[in-house]
């Protein structure tokens, strides 16, 4: 992290934190400073490392119990490459649940915080956050199992704050199917939406929900491209060109989103960066820059942000928790990025295309 100069405001387009008090032997507190390998974030190193807000992400997965034992990508490693298997679909009821809990759970983080956290429903409250050293949360749901196909929980959770949504994590469930963990192989691995999931997307459309498409799979991209009057947007995604992961996104996808005026968030993940697809700490920023100059020569500099998957994978050792995104920002800056370009690619761009996209200001 740099010392001795301004930092550049970080707002990111996707973390797991909330995900990650419901994890199978982890406790901490969100307002102590924790060790890495505990948690990615908590309040004090966010300020830290002037990470000013970002989407929180609930998300419902397999019970605790039956995650406790970690899953190794290396399992599934051949010569070739990996294709991890996913879980079982969930029911919904057992998935609002799940997220239900989480969601409560970042509320009573922001009643506890005592105005140092704030959940967000506009961009012109994001920006008073910014102002004010208030860290801003964007309530997101990351595969949507927990909403019923007539869309009544869709608008109680709207009601709550809810302004984004990734229609699936990975796993088929009633909307859509999502690409399964899986290298080198292309992200056109199934169906596209169902009727329930053409409908998703013109609710959302309609009440200004932001439609995240990390996680879905290429005809479901489509899909979304062809019936959305939003701009597109992978908040937590890569260049499959240098990358070739299911997780990743092909070039005319990257064309498509540039058309819509829409944007990718990085992922920092090592597997979703590395040229081998490897799980890999010692992954250098000089591969985050790559991935970057790419993303930025074909979306433009306007078309590029921050997508971290803190709390949710694996990070390369000099970003391997939020008081050290400020070392990104310095190798972007050594890059020849100027303090106007970090500027929109740290923070701004988010506020843009977040503009276009909801309903309320």
């Amino acid at each position: 992290m740099t010392e001795g100069k301004n930092l550049i405001p970080v707002f990111d387009g996707h973390n797991d934190v909330i995900g990650r008090y419901f994890k199978a032997g982890i406790t901490y507190d969100f307002f102590q400073r924790n060790e890495a390998a505990i948690a990615h974030i908590d309040l004090p190193r966010a300020k830290e490392g002037g990470f000013v807000g970002g989407f929180f992400a609930t998300y419902a997965g397999e019970k605790p119990k039956k995650r406790a034992k970690k899953r190794d990508w290396s399992e599934y490693a051949t010569e070739k490459g990996y294709s991890v298997p996913l879980p079982k679909p969930l029911k919904q009821g057992d998935a609002a649940e799940q997220i239900n809990a989480q969601m409560a759970k970042l509320f009573q983080i922001e009643r506890e915080s005592a105005g140092g956290l704030k959940i967000t429903r506009t961009t012109s409250e994001i920006e008073t956050c910014i102002q004010n050293g208030t860290l801003a949360a964007i309530l997101h749901i990351e595969g949507v199992e927990a909403i019923d196909t007539n869309l009544n929980a869709l608008e109680v959770y709207y009601q709550a704050g809810l302004r984004s949504l990734g229609p699936v994590w990975s796993r088929a469930n009633a909307f859509a199917e999502g690409v399964p963990f899986a290298f080198p192989v292309s992200p056109d691995t199934g169906p596209g939406l169902t009727d329930a999931g053409k409908a998703l997307v013109k609710a959302c459309n309609q009440l200004g929900v932001m439609i995240d498409l990390s996680h879905l799979n290429e005809a479901g991209f489509w899909d979304v491209a062809k019936l959305s009057n939003a701009p597109l947007v992978a908040t937590h995604s890569n260049v499959h060109a240098i990358c070739p992961s299911t997780r990743n996104l092909t070039d005319k996808q990257l064309d498509a989103i540039k058309e819509s005026d829409g944007m990718v968030g990085l992922n920092f993940a090592v597997g979703f960066l590395r040229e081998d697809g490897g799980n890999d700490v010692d992954t250098p920023m000089t591969l985050l820059v790559r991935h970057i100059d790419y993303l930025v020569e074909r979306l433009g500099i306007d078309r590029v942000g921050f997508g971290s998957d803190f709390d949710g994978a694996t990070m390369p050792a000099e970003l391997n928790e939020v008081s050290k995104v400020q070392n990104l920002v310095e190798a972007l800056r050594k890059a020849g990025y100027d303090d106007e370009a970090l500027r929109k690619i740290a923070h701004q761009n988010w506020l843009r295309v977040l503009r276009k996209t909801w309903k309320a200001e």
